[in-house]
């Protein structure tokens, strides 16, 4: 199985190195495949490095973790069609830093990253994931209060499921699908939440519990 991540951000390098792990060929797209961080990348990781539209034509399954404020544009240079009928991993947030922080949602409450990624790839299967919890925790994640859980949302009942199956390959225990995509509306600012307990605790390893009785 092929994947395409675009981003090689330490989001992108986390997620690669996670699929690598579970025997996907990965291939890191980036806006210079020539560049220091994707060099670097290709040298520590041993997967295959080309542009956002190499990478998106390459995978089977197709990853997004560039920064929100620059998925547009990583969309379009990547091309639209090159994502036609596949499963989409959306990892990004919609964070505004304009007014310092904690930062704020450019998306306001009313739309979200992950609608706006449906929207520009109406063709693609988009699920968001993996967006409210630090990289080093996105794949094996083991923190001493227990295992933490995963929310996701999508259109797709199949490409969840698709999903499911890869975070469960990545040591996520716990997947809750939440719904549609419009759900990001609600996820997106948990990573604000998230935020917020790393600036007042000063540490950035910490993700969510869902509790039942």
């Amino acid at each position: 199985m092929k994947v395409g991540i675009l981003g090689t951000g330490d989001v992108g390098r986390s997620i690669a190195k996670g699929f690598a792990g579970i025997g996907y060929d990965v291939m890191v797209g980036s806006r210079d495949a020539n560049g220091v961080k994707a060099q670097a990348i290709a040298k520590d990781l041993g997967v295959k490095i080309g542009t956002f539209a190499d990478a998106a034509k390459f995978g089977d399954i197709e990853v997004i973790c560039t920064l929100g404020a620059g998925t547009e544009n990583a969309i379009t240079l990547a091309g639209p069609d090159n994502f036609a009928g596949k499963v989409v991993i959306d990892v990004t947030n919609p964070l505004d830093f304009s007014k310092g922080m904690p930062p704020g949602l450019y998306t306001g409450h009313n739309d979200s990253g992950g609608e706006q990624v449906q929207r520009l790839l109406p063709k693609a299967h988009v699920v968001k994931a993996l967006n409210i919890v630090s990289n080093p925790d996105m794949v094996y994640p083991e923190f001493s209060d227990g295992k933490p859980d995963m929310f996701i949302c999508g259109n797709d009942a199949d490409a969840k499921r698709e999903v499911t199956e890869i975070l469960q390959k990545f040591g996520w225990d716990s997947i809750i699908d939440l719904g549609g995509i419009e759900i990001s509306r609600y996820l997106e600012p948990l990573m604000i939440v998230w935020v917020l307990y790393g600036l007042k605790t000063g540490g950035w390893r910490h993700a969510f519990k869902m509790l039942k009785k």
